[in-house]
């Protein structure tokens, strides 16, 4: 019975959004979509530990899901079509080896879920919900609001859909350049929530297809190449960040030949594309860790000319820390730490651990171990999770020798 349930979390991960995506495809109902895909769930749940895990258990969600729509329409008398349609849904996989498979049902979801109409973080939490089937419960802490909160925010922005008659479908010609920056925003916050520390690994691939079937989709478009080098240049190093009792790495101590250096090529192919913009930027910082043979090969001078330029464009606190870093390391612990000051000032990063990890860090180097160590354990006390906790105190216990 557990390798059952277990079988059903790991279908329902990967073939979830596959099936409410297909059903809103079908059906154009956001709840009954959810709904069905809730239902074949809770049925497999029922069902395979008594008569086993099938073969194919993303099908046989598919199936359970679209004959449970089945039955819901057919009660509402819904018009033959749909119901005819709903017949020919099989097996949640995309199709493959045509040009359909470059619009597949996510893809027209997520620009759906990123219509103008719709308020910024109302696109952010539909599509996370939606398309990647993370929990309400996760957005509503992401966001800092409630879960009952976020909820009515989806239901709202669901309702808006409908209302306005937004449709499921990818834009063409200037529309589809007015919905880029919102689905680019979109798939950068799928992948933190992959990439984190405590993340969930899967998120991060589904943002990285999703990246490349957009970049298929608009091959002129240079901030979408620019992403997608920026996932693929990061998410190379995935299985080189811990260590063998799980703990995080830092770059300079990862072991580089566990880096995945095709999708490094990869990136470097999409990065040759890339533009000047934001995107584009964090992908040419990230190519500068990505090629450097060792750590102290790293070119920390260009990597803080682009933060410079990035700083310029978008000056956020948290950019602007990390420029603090780039030039702590290109041009001296001293410059960095003056421009940790100037980031933290108005109180912007109070609390916030990669700050006081950054002006740790910094602080070592300048020659204060003591002081920086305290910085380290303060920082500890501030996160959320244990794999960065230990990182953190491991490397105050390093100062304190």
């Amino acid at each position: 019975m557990v390798d059952a349930a277990d079988a059903v979390a790991d279908a329902g991960a990967e073939a979830y959004p596959r099936i409410v995506a297909a059903l809103i495809r079908v059906t154009g109902d956001w709840t009954l979509a959810e709904d069905c895909a809730q239902e074949a769930l809770a049925s497999a749940l029922q069902r395979w530990p008594r008569d086993g895990v099938p073969g194919n258990p993303g099908g046989w969600l598919m199936t359970a899901a679209r004959n449970r729509a089945v039955d819901v329409l057919r009660r509402a008398a819904v018009e033959r079509r749909r119901l005819r349609d709903l017949a020919l849904l099989t097996d949640p996989e995309p199709p493959t080896g045509t040009e359909g498979d470059v619009v597949d049902d996510r893809l027209r979801l997520v620009f759906t879920c990123c219509h103008p109409a719709l308020a910024l973080e109302a696109r952010v939490a539909l599509t996370l919900r939606t398309v990647a089937g993370v929990p309400t419960a996760d957005i509503a802490r992401a966001f800092l609001v409630s879960e009952s909160t976020m909820t009515r925010r989806i239901t709202r922005a669901k309702t808006r859909i409908a209302t306005a008659g937004i449709p499921y479908r990818v834009p063409t010609g200037p529309a589809l350049v007015e919905r880029l920056p919102g689905v680019l925003a979109v798939l950068y916050l799928l992948f933190t929530r992959g990439y984190d520390a405590d993340g969930e690994p899967a998120f991060a691939d589904e943002a990285i297809r999703l990246a490349r079937l957009l970049d298929r989709l608009m091959p002129d478009q240079p901030e979408v190449a620019g992403l997608l080098a920026l996932f693929l240049f990061q998410n190379s190093r995935r299985a080189a960040r811990r260590d063998a009792e799980g703990d995080l790495l830092t770059l300079d101590e990862q072991d580089r030949s566990r880096w995945d250096h095709a999708a490094i090529v990869e990136g470097l192919a999409a990065l040759d594309r890339a533009g000047p913009g934001p995107y584009a930027l964090q992908a040419r910082i990230a190519a500068a860790h990505a090629t450097a043979p060792t750590a102290a090969d790293t070119d920390w001078a260009a990597i803080a000319d682009c933060y410079d330029e990035l700083a310029r464009i978008r000056p956020t606190p948290v950019i602007r820390l990390n420029r603090a870093v780039a030039h702590g390391y290109a041009h001296g612990p001293a410059a960095g730490l003056a421009l940790v000051a100037e980031a933290r000032a108005g109180g912007a990063l109070d609390g916030y651990p990669p700050a006081l990890a950054a002006e740790a860090e910094l602080t070592a180097r300048h020659g204060d171990p003591v002081r920086a160590a305290a910085l380290f354990r303060a920082a500890a006390n501030l996160v959320g999770s244990d794999p960065e906790r230990r990182a953190l105190l491991r490397r105050a216990g390093e100062l304190d020798r």
